[in-house]
């Protein structure tokens, strides 16, 4: 008859004492999980990893700074033994045994009283994997598992009334692989989804076929949806009892217009779930082999909508102080207009041969990127047929090369 070598459970620690031994990066990784559980965690190590020490400094953990002495198990619910050395981590199980506390080796698995599991989470759903005391195979079948879990090749949906109101979530630059964890995660429980043009088309794919998906873009110079549309989509659908997620491209609140629509759901009543984004200001310029800033080179780095012309009375942008700036322009939204910027810097006072980078659909499989100078830019944005949406990027910055 085939016995199993260990039985799962979860274990109710908060509050109570859990006593690590060690506080290498073994520990390093095990603790913060135990203080999110709220167990009342103690430390004995002579030394510490900056990270832990930092954990006792912030009042998280008790650092016991010395070695491991016989009675430190006394009145735990439960260890882990991490030290350097295995004879302290066998001292150990052999005194938990005696007091009979289950006990974690991270040296030697299968020789302790208990196994923690390769443990990963997915929208409230704690996902755990024991594979003995194979901590690669267990964490192996773990991200097997969590993958399939976040790309919707096995569905896990919670109740709906646990999800009330709007989620605002930035879906980050373009590429689907950029948007947070938690964005991500949202996103799969969403009972309806407006959705911009600049948001990561490619996870509206992997929605379930009842997720309602409205059409919220905004096309530079053409058809839009206006925002009280928007606003409307969202504060309808959410107090009628479903779960609305607005996805964006980017942040919500870099020149997202996120604020607004928070402050609509506000005003109906609405709760709102905020999940910042990364924005395409920097994470464009990146995968292009552009740092907005640099140690010696930049210092600064300013970004500046460019939906307005420089010469406008609409324009809320001090343009002459930003030509003065030694540092990085980052300029949205502004391919239409480059040659108005162009000749504003320079006329006050930015030197013409100012290196300048347009990166076009960042992070994207069309990602392109011209390489130009301030007095040139505009000609070159033509002659390549530049279109939005491009991040350009004004600066000393710009001529970096990796070769150096």
């Amino acid at each position: 008859m085939h016995t199993e070598p260990h039985y799962l459970a979860g274990l109710n620690l908060a509050g109570r004492r859990v006593v690590v031994v060690g506080a290498g990066t073994v520990a390093q990784r095990r603790l913060p999980r135990l203080v999110s559980a709220g167990a009342r965690v103690e430390v004995v190590a002579p030394s510490a990893t900056p990270a832990v020490q930092a954990m006792a400094d912030n009042g998280e953990i008790v650092w016991h700074q010395r070695p491991y002495e016989p009675g430190d198990l006394a009145d735990a619910w439960y260890v882990v033994s991490c030290a350097s050395d295995p004879a302290v981590n066998a001292a150990v199980s052999v005194e938990a045994e005696r007091v009979r506390v289950f006990c974690v080796r991270a040296d030697a698995g299968t020789e302790g009283s208990a196994v923690t599991p390769a443990v990963g989470d997915h929208d409230g759903l704690l996902v755990g994997v024991l594979a003995g005391g194979e901590y690669r195979r267990s964490g192996a079948v773990r991200d097997e598992i969590l993958d399939a879990l976040r790309e919707g090749r096995v569905t896990a949906r919670p109740e709906r009334s646990e999800l009330p109101g709007v989620a605002l979530i930035g879906g980050g630059p373009g590429d689907p692989e950029l948007i947070t964890v938690r964005g991500r995660r949202l996103l799969a429980r969403a009972d309806v989804v407006v959705a911009d043009r600049l948001a990561p088309r490619e996870l509206l794919d992997d929605l379930p076929p009842q997720v309602e998906v409205v059409d919220a873009a905004k096309i530079p110079y053409g058809r839009a949806a206006s925002q009280d549309f928007i606003n409307t989509t969202l504060v309808e659908n959410a107090l009628a009892g479903k779960f609305v997620v607005r996805l964006k491209g980017g942040d919500p609140y870099v020149f997202g217009r996120g604020f607004e629509e928070l402050i609509a759901c506000a005003q109906a009543g609405v709760p709102v779930t905020v999940v910042p984004g990364v924005t395409s200001a920097f994470a464009a310029p990146a995968v292009a082999g552009v740092p907005v800033t640099h140690r010696g080179v930049a210092h600064e780095v300013v970004v500046v909508s460019g939906h307005v012309s420089p010469d406008s009375e609409a324009s809320l942008v001090d343009w002459s102080a930003l030509a003065r700036l030694r540092g990085t322009i980052v300029l949205l939204m502004g391919v239409e207009r480059i040659a108005a910027f162009a000749d504003t810097l320079i006329a006050g006072g930015r030197p013409t041969d100012t290196p300048v980078a347009v990166v076009q659909e960042g992070t994207t499989r069309n990602q392109r990127v011209l390489r130009s100078t301030l007095d040139r830019v505009a000609k070159d944005v033509q002659a390549e047929g530049i279109r939005p949406p491009a991040i350009i990027v004004i600066g000393p910055v710009a001529g970096l090369s990796e070769l150096g």
